[in-house]
């Protein structure tokens, strides 16, 4: 593998595609848990690989960073071995976030990889998308001449993929992430830079799992130990992991890029009806809030201005108890310095559509 020659003058198209083939790594995150749905996880990984094995010249430019061993270890290292990519096995299950780190350490062992991406092991993030990520990232840097980027891959719908629960939960700990990042770079001085994205729905997908970043970017994302921001590593390392690596890719000067992607019309495997759900949002909102200091009053404040405007609230009662959850689960993480979690964040709303 060796960098692409940006001295030469080649047009963009053909240079992205370049760098995509030689250029750029693959970080996978896995986990397979045991049980009936396993031999359909195993399918769909063996689909991802040999999707990324289709962009990029180098198999070994593709990593698994399997999260314990006891979830895919010996399924991954089978694979590895079938189409030559790299593996890496976390001995302890502790979320997401661990894979991709894992991943991404391996992957910046090579010193000629400029962009590394981090899609999951399900076959909906699709490989063969990814030279639009590579080229929006070419356009930033032969713009600004600033290789410190990230960028998201906008799915067209949360909704549909998801479902309205899923997709207005995470719509929510979107705009909230957006206020606390807008919050931060006013007191910080550094300016939101936000002229790369697509906002067609007036805030960023920070939450898709579907991210490429800069040599440079990954460096300051991946290597150093996350910031626990005074919460537990479940919160870091499982349900906040994309707030994370969103938030600490803006803070390390990354410039935000935005394309659209595709999905299938339902997710292939999900385990979200198993997990706490307001626990869950509620952590994807305070790991960035605390990360980036945000005071909260501030956060209640924003929380009943977006609550309110969700069309989740409309479904009585399963909608709305829902949202109180994530409310309460939210003020409770704030509760040493505004106690005031168990208010309803519907008592007060306007009176007139």
């Amino acid at each position: 593998m060796a960098f692409v020659d940006r001295s030469e003058t080649i047009p963009p198209f053909e240079r992205s595609l370049q760098e995509l083939r030689y250029a750029t790594g693959i970080a996978i995150p896995v986990y397979l848990p045991a049980g009936p749905s396993q031999a359909e996880s195993v399918a769909l990984l063996r689909e991802t690989i040999i999707a990324c094995c289709e962009q990029v010249a180098d198999p070994t430019a593709i990593c698994l960073g399997v999260d314990g061993e006891e979830h895919g270890a010996a399924i991954a290292r089978s694979l590895a071995a079938e189409y030559g990519v790299q593996f890496v096995v976390s001995p302890v299950n502790r979320g997401k976030l661990q894979g991709v780190r894992e991943g991404m350490h391996r992957l910046l062992a090579h010193p000629n990889l400029r962009y590394l991406a981090v899609l999951d092991c399900d076959n909906d993030h699709f490989a063969n998308e990814l030279l639009n990520f590579v080229r929006a990232a070419e356009q930033i840097v032969d713009q600004t001449s600033d290789e410190r980027l990230m960028i998201l891959g906008r799915r067209i719908s949360r909704h549909r993929p998801m479902g309205l629960l899923r997709g207005e939960l995470e719509d929510l700990a979107d705009r909230l992430l957006l206020q606390a990042l807008t919050y931060h770079a006013a007191l910080s001085g550094r300016p939101l830079r936000l002229e790369y994205t697509t906002l067609l729905d007036g805030v960023p997908d920070f939450h898709s799992g579907y991210k490429l970043f800069s040599r440079v970017t990954a460096s300051d994302v991946f290597i150093p130990e996350p910031e626990t921001a005074g919460l537990t590593e479940t919160a870091t390392y499982r349900h906040a992991v994309e707030a994370v690596m969103s938030v600490e890719a803006v803070l390390s000067g990354a410039r935000l890029g935005v394309i659209n992607r595709s999905t299938f019309n339902r997710q292939p495997v999900t385990t979200f009806g198993l997990l706490n759900r307001a626990q869950l949002t509620a952590d994807m909102i305070l790991w960035p809030c605390k990360r980036l200091g945000i005071p909260g009053e501030f956060v209640q404040q924003w929380m009943e201005n977006e609550i309110g405007a969700l069309l989740l609230g409309t479904l009585v009662p399963e909608g709305r108890q829902e949202l109180e959850g994530v409310y309460r689960a939210v003020m409770t993480g704030y509760d040493d310095e505004q106690p005031h979690s168990a208010v309803d964040p519907f008592a007060k709303q306007p009176l007139f559509l």
